[in-house]
């Protein structure tokens, strides 16, 4: 909670420090007619080293490839979301920095472009291939973490409803990453405890047990959930490891909620893994009322940019298939571009939002402090 609240501060901070930053705002505003010529005329009019910053470590090689087009000079920096918003204060205060950002955590962007610190921008070109919902700010990408496991031995955990996983007997057998320490992981539990997920899981429940929930003094079944599912957890360090741990020999019986492009690392025992969405899929069943939880990844022009018509452009670049494609050689990202299939044997995006959690980041802003106290309190 401490890190959400310092970015708060920060984006307070940057408002009141913010010096006359308008340059940038006003080329985006009149770009929005400019067509992919048009963009790169002004792109390549442009002087000085393009600076991105994204907290993908796959950005620096769609940068790599977005110069070597067009004989670019660019510096990428891979950064978390956190180190992206003080090093932007920071520019706020001194100058020069980012021209473009790739960024997550929707609830701290609110504040970031209501305070003029991020500039929207919809190239024109993709206007009719990315839904509205994910025009603003505009989604480059959607990352899923999903239940994943264990598929050796006599006790899979082919769970078909989340309510499963509050059952004593997989107390120490499901391994998520410290949703304190984790933005993403903590707005899926805040997302659970809105109206829409909490009667969701009030009706899973009753599917399951055959009978009504009983709250016993929580406020809604999310929040009933949420403490039921973390008593039964073990918090691994990060995704990577806890695919790892996941997919090992003597891991039978074990399930994680983690980053489903994890399974592309060398390190993963894939064959020892099922991912619980595909399982779904192949029997005709879904986990009820979700099988994990997606969220987006925002690409924006930074206010004070001394090159806005090369971050346009980039984010346009982006949006393509060659612009994707650091990301799309593997699965568990999906553009938000209809016209960019997901990788070949992974599921298309419609599915994937369909059968998961979504961000509502006004929802998470509104609701933080209440549900990540109560989140915390079962961590420790």
């Amino acid at each position: 909670m401490k890190k959400f609240l310092s970015l708060i501060i920060a984006a307070v901070i940057m408002l009141a420090a913010m010096p006359a930053l308008a340059a940038a705002s006003d080329i985006v505003a009149a770009s929005a007619d400019l067509n992919h010529e048009e963009l790169l005329e002004k792109a390549l009019a442009e002087n000085g080293t393009f600076i991105v910053y994204g907290n993908t470590s796959r950005i620096t090689t769609a940068l790599e490839d977005f110069c070597k087009l067009y004989g670019f000079t660019g510096e990428g920096n891979n950064l978390k979301d956190a180190e992206i918003y003080t090093k932007l204060e920071n520019e706020v205060n001194g100058g020069g920095g980012a021209d473009m950002v790739m960024i997550q955590d929707g609830a701290a962007l609110v504040y970031a472009i209501e305070d003029g610190l991020l500039v929207n921008y919809i190239p024109a070109a993709i206007k009719d291939s990315v839904s509205q919902e994910d025009q603003n700010p505009l989604v480059q990408q959607f990352i899923n973490k999903v239940f994943i496991y264990n598929n050796l031995g006599d006790n899979v955990p082919a769970i078909k409803n989340v309510w499963e996983l509050t059952d004593p007997s997989f107390k120490g057998n499901i391994i998520f990453k410290n949703p304190e320490q984790e933005q993403v992981n903590m707005n899926f539990l805040i997302m659970l405890t809105s109206e829409e997920w909490s009667a969701k899981l009030t009706d899973a429940y009753k599917a399951l047990k055959g009978e009504d929930i009983e709250l016993g003094g929580y406020k809604n079944a999310g929040y009933k959930w949420i403490a039921e599912f973390l008593g039964n957890c073990t918090f691994g360090s990060s995704d990577t490891t806890i695919a790892e741990e996941i997919s090992k020999e003597t891991a039978g019986g074990k399930i994680g909620l983690f980053v489903l492009s994890k399974l592309r690392s060398s390190t993963v025992l894939t064959d020892n893994l099922t991912v619980a969405e595909y399982d779904a899929n192949a029997e005709s069943y879904t986990v009820e009322p979700f099988s994990g939880f997606i969220y987006p990844m925002y690409a924006l022009v930074s206010s004070g940019a001394s090159r806005p018509y090369t971050a346009m452009l980039f984010i346009e670049y982006l949006m393509t298939d060659a612009g994707f494609a650091p990301w799309g050689s593997s699965i568990g990202a999906y553009s938000s571009s209809s016209a960019i299939a997901p990788n070949e044997g992974d599921l298309g995006i419609d599915i994937w939002k369909a059968s998961s959690v979504t961000e509502d980041p006004q929802f998470i802003l509104d609701n933080y402090a209440d549900v990540a106290d109560f989140v915390i309190k079962y961590l420790q």
